[in-house]
């Protein structure tokens, strides 16, 4: 089991819990094609938004495999909700974790993906034990595969054609990095 102490710090940001008063600044990011293109949704209306703000507020400990750590990313100097970034317990025999981050657009290339999803790998490896954290992503998202590429993880399988997503085949690409090649 894992409930860390919130909000957890990092040089630039604060990670933490969701609250109802996210709405706005989730949604600004939810609702833009560019930011759906790559994920299982298309871009959200307000209430689709508000429906998964409302679970993602009750992610916050992780008891058992399946559960997941759903954090908002915040500016730590200003308090502004960038994105967020989560963790998911995927299985508890295997020891084995999955890490995913959405940033808004007007904050790529700050650095703040990596520095957020960071945290997420010290939490998966040295709070809660696992032996391997995984990201997962349609491998025409280039900028998401350096973001994984910069937490030293691997890129272990590239699944042609995997998914059908959005009325296409998809192919997806798998990174790992195990506890053992991990440096916070």
């Amino acid at each position: 089991m894992l409930k860390p102490h919130y909000p957890i710090t990092t040089d630039r940001l604060l990670l933490r819990p969701f609250t109802h008063d996210d709405l706005d600044a989730v949604h600004a990011y939810e609702s833009r094609p560019d930011v759906a293109r790559y994920l299982y949704w298309e871009p959200r209306d307000r209430d689709t938004t508000q429906t998964f703000l409302d679970k993602r507020a009750t992610r916050t400990a992780l008891h058992d495999e399946g559960d997941a750590i759903d954090l908002a990313i915040t500016l730590r100097h200003t308090g502004q909700l960038i994105g967020q970034t989560l963790l998911i317990w995927t299985s508890r025999q295997h020891r084995q974790g999955e890490i995913g981050y959405i940033l808004h657009p007007d904050h790529h290339g700050h650095g703040y993906a990596p520095e957020a999803a960071r945290q997420m790998l010290r939490l998966g490896f040295d709070d809660l034990g696992l032996h391997r954290i995984t990201g997962r992503l349609d491998a025409r998202n280039t900028a998401s595969a350096r973001v994984l590429e910069k937490l030293h993880m691997r890129r272990e399988a590239t699944l042609i054609d995997n998914e059908y997503v959005k009325g296409e085949w998809t192919t997806e690409a798998i990174y790992a990095i195990l506890h053992t090649e991990w440096t916070p």
